[in-house]
């Protein structure tokens, strides 16, 4: 289990002992002086950092005017994952050439979306076009953004689509809520939206049991996590009005999984796993941080404070055995960073906001050196939002305003 993870040495949060001053003349790169950096400061070398590591994204995954483009368009691995980095760089520095590159990509995404069957947020088409609805509406381009939705609309749903977050029905009604979110003219109403949600429902109660009323199964598993089980599709489901005896369903197997954690308070990958007992992922994907960040939507729905202590013990697994010997956001540190980001956001609590710095500059004074000396995995596709570098410079610029910062395509 340690071989997954660096044992954390970071000084966690301690409101009783002043900060320590930088040594030195100036700010240096240790994780100690970064740490007792003034967040202002901090956010300077955060921003720095993130928009070196575009440069460098930009260039391996799409090339100067797109030669570089492999035709992998999707969210997850792919280069749209480029465009989503560049259009948070634009929000942040206001930098209209990353508008414009990241409008370029989509539409080379779209031109080329027929080699996927998917259809979700993270994995598929739906990512594609919600996202570039969004990036039109942003360029003031009217005609390419009802160009968008009307592709958005036109998607046509597998007939054995599964439920889960990834390639399911809750990854596709993600996609429909983000469009809604943003759009003023909403693409789909809260009737369509409902309908979905319903169908979701009942196929969770199909393979549920009086104790937990939801389960759903994904490639011969009854998976638990946020991409491929019950975390995810009912995260996605508190997004949606639901009437009481669905909401109730919702809130049980949630409780049902709190009561069925493992004694260190991580959670089970899948069913299967907790019946073997192998308590070893704490990533977002599998694990306790997904799971808190689906907990802390669960106080906000329902207003249980059991909902929020459990997440608070998810963020204790996390600070102990997440910073994982990966960057990525799917399943490494950065990923991770957003528990105690979830967590502040909601609290107000100073402790997350110190237990996200001290992972993020883990990854700012580490993760290259580590990465070069093979410590570390740089992610099977090293430049992709959700594997690689691109999630690290995202969460980076996330933390420049942590109160606004949301897990990408996962918090709304």
């Amino acid at each position: 289990m340690a071989t997954r993870f660096f044992v954390n040495s970071l000084p966690d949060y301690e409101p009783e002992v002043p900060a320590v001053n930088p040594p030195g003349p100036g700010p240096g790169n240790t994780i100690l002086e970064l740490l007792s950096l003034p967040y202002s400061d901090f956010a300077i070398r955060l921003k720095e950092a993130a928009l070196a590591i575009k440069e460098t994204v930009v260039n391996e995954t799409w090339g100067v005017g797109g030669e570089r483009y492999n035709r992998n368009g999707n969210l997850y691995l792919g280069t749209l994952g480029t465009a989503f980095l560049l259009y948070k760089c634009y929000q942040v520095t206001g930098n209209t050439n990353d508008l414009n590159i990241c409008s370029d990509i989509i539409k080379a995404c779209d031109a080329s979306s027929s080699y996927t069957k998917d259809v979700t947020f993270k994995q598929g088409t739906g990512g594609i076009y919600a996202f570039g609805a969004v990036v039109a509406k942003h360029r003031g381009d009217e005609q390419l953004c009802k160009y968008y939705v009307d592709r958005f609309q036109g998607i046509s749903l597998p007939k054995e689509i599964c439920d889960e977050l990834m390639h399911g029905k809750a990854g596709y009604l993600m996609a429909c809520l983000y469009l809604n979110q943003v759009i003023d003219e909403a693409a789909y109403p809260s009737s369509w939206i409902r309908t979905m949600a319903c169908e979701i429902l009942k196929d969770g109660r199909k393979m549920g049991n009086g104790r937990c009323p939801l389960m759903y199964e994904w490639n011969g598993e009854k998976y638990w996590g946020a991409a491929h089980g019950l975390a995810g599709i009912c995260l996605v489901l508190m997004h949606t009005e639901l009437d009481a005896d669905q909401a109730e369903d919702v809130k049980i197997t949630l409780k049902y999984m709190i009561e069925h954690r493992f004694i260190s308070r991580n959670y089970p990958a899948s069913v299967e796993d907790m019946d073997r007992g192998r308590d070893e992922l704490v990533h977002w994907c599998h694990g306790a941080p997904g799971i808190a960040i689906t907990l802390v939507k669960a106080n906000q729905v329902f207003g249980d404070k059991e909902f929020l202590d459990a997440a608070m013990d998810a963020a204790e697994v996390t600070w102990k055995r997440g910073l994982l010997k990966r960057v990525g956001l799917c399943h490494g540190i950065s990923g991770n960073a957003y528990v105690f980001l979830s967590l502040y956001r909601l609290t107000g609590k100073e402790k997350y906001l110190h237990r996200a710095k001290a992972f993020a500059s883990f990854l700012l004074d580490r993760s290259a050196n580590l990465i070069r000396t093979g410590e570390m995995h740089p992610g099977d596709r090293p430049y992709s939002l959700f594997e690689g570098i691109g999630g690290m410079a995202y969460l980076f610029l996330d933390m420049i305003h942590p109160t606004q910062a949301r897990y990408p395509a996962y918090e709304l």
